[in-house]
């Protein structure tokens, strides 16, 4: 069986394949143009998202992709069409999403920023740190991340709500709600973060409307996808006041533009697309029980729905 790997860190990827199973024949890469006929002797793809699709557009298809990345917009462009399975990562990512939220929301209440500030000018910083316990964090896109995230945060004595796309009840958040009820429990939260994934719903969702309802003490922290913020609202919000402060991880182009007015944005902190890296050997590990799933027609963990998007 021949199997493609085609990712900026492709040996990580093929060295930890051959651990796991030295017979393996792997081909891999970094080129899509350089790995078009090796994509026609493989009906198995393990691959970044963008360099896929760009070795999808030479008109070479497999029978199975496994995305390297939680998210795959790439993958649903208009100009590409499927007749193949296309899983995502899953079940990857969830501590480190969890540590990367933890690290902005223990900054915050233990005043990181500021002490640094005051340090280099050699000052004292004298003013009472605050804590997690009680604070309200609500998670817009409580799925499987979100609910790994929150499961975390639990120990430290939050108030969890979640956001979903359906009602219903989800351990351990205190609260549930849908995308209807945001407006109205954004009024009450102290920290919000979007892990939205990247539909035609959740588009430019966070914009002057939303940012208006949170409290002026609340964070805003995007790890979801760039696309949902209207980049030009964020920084009004800031600039008037409206939010504490965000973090965001993801931006709309990548990296983002030097001109761009979020280097420059009192309160917004840019943390360049590092809240949930794929690590090889994880990806590996999925990749490797998918493929044991594949070949013997069970269920694959992380299946593409085309119709939703995710």
């Amino acid at each position: 069986m021949h199997i493609l790997v085609l990712a900026s860190d492709y040996t990580l990827y093929t060295d930890e394949l051959l651990k796991i199973n030295p017979s393996l024949q792997l081909i891999a890469g970094d080129k899509p143009s350089d790995l078009i006929d090796a994509g026609k002797n493989c009906s198995i793809w393990l691959g970044d998202p963008h360099l896929v699709a760009e070795l999808l557009r030479f008109g070479v298809k497999p029978k199975w992709i496994q995305s390297t990345w939680a998210g795959i917009t790439p993958l649903m462009a208009d100009d590409l069409s499927y007749d193949c399975i296309l899983t995502r990562a899953v079940g990857v990512f969830g501590q480190l999403m969890a540590e990367y939220l933890l690290t902005y929301f223990l900054a915050h209440e233990r005043q990181l920023i500021e002490r640094i500030d005051y340090q280099k000018e050699g000052k004292w910083y004298d003013r009472q740190p605050g804590t997690l316990k009680g604070r309200q964090i609500m998670i817009v896109g409580a799925g499987e991340i979100g609910c790994c995230v929150a499961q975390m945060l639990v120990p430290f004595g939050v108030n969890l709500i979640g956001i979903t796309n359906t009602p219903r009840s989800i351990s351990p958040f205190h609260q549930c709600g849908t995308l209807e009820d945001l407006p109205r429990f954004l009024e009450t939260a102290d920290y919000v973060v979007n892990l939205l994934p990247n539909t035609s719903q959740t588009q430019n969702i966070w914009n002057a409307t939303l940012f208006a309802r949170m409290k002026p003490t609340a964070i805003f922290i995007n790890a979801g996808r760039g696309s949902a913020v209207v980049d030009t609202d964020l920084i009004t919000s800031l600039e008037q006041k409206q939010l504490a402060g965000a973090v965001i991880d993801v931006c709309r182009t990548e990296p983002l533009p030097s001109d761009h007015p979020f280097w420059r944005t009192q309160g917004l902190l840019l943390t360049s697309h590092s809240a949930a890296p794929s690590l090889a050997h994880a990806i590996v590990e999925l990749f490797y029980d998918n493929l044991n799933r594949f070949c013997n027609n069970l269920t694959m963990r992380g299946r593409v729905d085309f119709d939703r998007g995710y």
